[in-house]
């Protein structure tokens, strides 16, 4: 709705089952369950940010893997691990932030944190209004 096209990374402390636990079997599935509902979809993982963010350490990695590029949407494995990684982006780069955007219920949550400056409500208002938009030519 933007103009960019999801490159999605799915995060974990694994890269492509070098590791099996609970959160990865679940990013696995997830994975899974992405592929089936969205074929067009440019997605993979589980794998570490590292893989996620360098496409040669990807290739190295995983030569068939379906995400090509970098990432630019990095789904984590559990709250702890998005806000480490958001708190993180946001201080050490130029970025901007975008967020946090709640999904996974009827309808997307849009939150503002109590430091969020004038821009975040724009740049979430934004994103909200495109998809109130988006809802309702559906």
């Amino acid at each position: 709705r933007f103009g960019i096209e999801p490159k999605v990374a799915l995060l974990s402390h694994s890269d492509f089952g070098t590791h099996e636990t609970a959160d990865t079997a679940k990013l696995r599935q997830a994975l899974k369950l992405l592929v089936e509902r969205h074929p067009e979809l440019e997605v993979d993982g589980e794998m570490q940010a590292g893989t996620a963010l360098s496409p040669d350490e990807r290739m190295r990695v995983l030569p068939d893997c379906r995400l090509k590029g970098m990432s630019n949407l990095l789904v984590m494995p559990n709250l702890d691990a998005a806000h480490i990684t958001f708190n993180a982006l946001r201080a050490l780069s130029q970025g901007v932030s975008v967020g946090p955007i709640l999904l996974g219920i009827r309808q997307p949550a849009y939150i503002l944190n109590r430091n969020t400056t004038a821009r975040g409500v724009v740049n979430l208002s934004a994103v909200a209004a495109v998809h109130a938009q988006a809802m309702g030519d559906s």
